[in-house]
């Protein structure tokens, strides 16, 4: 573990030993003490078309930016004479206590930005005690990442075009012992994506030699890429023909995953389903009360990151109005935009119950490789206990109470 690069002689000795605190309590290099950080060492560490693949959005990434921007457009009153007896993180969801009100959202074709890496991340979040949500369309399988989190995972289903499909991925993820079963509802059509048009990832992929010369020129990804095989859809390998060349496997992803979701597929799936569920890529009140009146458990208000519409709202601009008409009848959730701990507490504040990340995570194991995902979480309470603390809120819950309102000039 890295000391941290500074001394008593420069920054006041109990500013050092709070950091050092959280520095002994969790896994932390102080190298990289930030989400910008560890982005910056992704980039120089992994092939630019997968880079490009995490860090991209669509069109011209309007919604990619606008996420963070207005998110960190709310502002956080502190309250320091106040009496405060100290802060607490951990955060009730779903009958489960998670030590911080954050999990890693689902990422596909993780195993392209490092190889590994849902496992990675899995056993991280088990370990830091937060949830993990797995992609349907990514690199390890629902039985794999059950088994290392010992079915405190989540998993989100990309909804197939047949129902013999659908209803087998659900039944594996029941037996497996997953915990929650989240429908994705923002991916009726894949987003227009230059980047990765360029780079030969949109459907069908293809390799170009530009990407091979990519490849020569990060060897450490490379090796551990060819010792640890081609990334593959894990989940996916039951259902598809064997041999199947790239632009094969293009077409074959693209007939699996055709349609939108409706209210007849979500019925079907609560039926299916006893357990918690979840519709994620919730952006309006309309599809808030559908989910409601259909008997899920929660939403996860979001935007696909910016990937899917660049001309949609931003997640916490739809958060708003959803959580102020819905909180209290389901667990209203956010990703999109999140990037640090203050970003979390932003993101509370302005109604989410609960909140995920996606590119700050793989940002930290594209980074540190097996570290990543410890690293980050660190990170990430570090950041978040150090605001609670500062403002004098004893818990996330409480993060409304000190959200600052430019207009009327007092916290709501």
């Amino acid at each position: 573990m890295n000391r941290p690069d500074v001394t008593n002689h420069i920054i006041p000795s109990f500013y050092y030993q709070f950091f050092q605190e959280q520095i002994m309590k969790w896994e932390y290099n102080s190298r990289y003490p930030s989400i910008d950080d560890l982005r910056n060492r992704a980039k120089r560490k992994i092939p630019r078309f997968a880079f490009e693949y995490l860090d991209g959005g669509c069109n011209e990434d309007v919604n990619l930016y606008k996420n963070t921007a207005e998110l960190r457009d709310v502002e956080l009153k502190p309250l320091y004479l106040a009496k405060h007896a100290g802060s607490e993180m951990r955060t009730e969801l779903f009958g489960h206590i998670y030590d911080a009100p954050f999990g890693i959202a689902p990422v596909g074709l993780q195993g392209l930005m490092w190889p590994n890496a849902p496992e990675i991340l899995a056993r991280a979040s088990f370990e830091h005690n937060i949830p993990f949500i797995l992609s349907t369309v990514t690199t390890s399988s629902i039985e794999r990442i059950c088994e290392i989190t010992e079915g405190r995972s989540w998993f989100q289903l990309y909804h197939p075009a047949e129902d013999k499909m659908r209803d087998d991925i659900i039944n594996r993820a029941k037996s497996a012992g997953c915990s929650v079963l989240v429908i994705l509802c923002d991916v009726p059509t894949f987003g227009y994506r230059p980047r990765d048009i360029r780079n030969g990832l949109a459907m069908p992929p293809r390799m170009t030699m530009n990407n091979i010369f990519q490849i020569m020129g990060r060897p450490e990804w490379a090796i551990r890429t060819l010792l640890h095989g081609q990334p593959a859809f894990a989940t996916m390998k039951p259902y598809m023909p064997e041999g199947l060349n790239m632009k094969q496997l293009g077409l074959y992803m693209n007939k699996t995953f055709s349609g939108r979701l409706n209210e007849e597929k979500i019925k079907a799936i609560r039926d299916m389903w006893k357990g918690k569920l979840v519709l994620k890529g919730v952006a309006g009140e309309e599809d808030t009360a559908m989910a409601i009146r259909l008997g899920l458990d929660g939403i996860i208000v979001s935007n696909h990151g910016g990937r899917q519409l660049d001309a949609g709202q931003s997640s916490v601009g739809a958060l708003a109005a959803i959580a102020k008409k819905y909180k209290g009848q389901i667990k209203i959730m956010m990703d999109s935009g999140i990037r640090s701990g203050p970003d979390v507490a932003r993101a509370i504040a302005s109604g989410a119950e609960f909140t995920f990340m996606g590119r700050t995570f793989m940002y930290g194991v594209a980074a540190l490789g097996k570290q990543g995902g410890h690293h980050t979480i660190s990170i990430l309470k570090t950041q978040l206990q150090q605001l609670l603390e500062q403002i004098g809120c004893e818990n996330p819950m409480k993060l409304h109470h000190y959200r600052w309102n430019r207009d009327h000039h007092h916290s709501l």
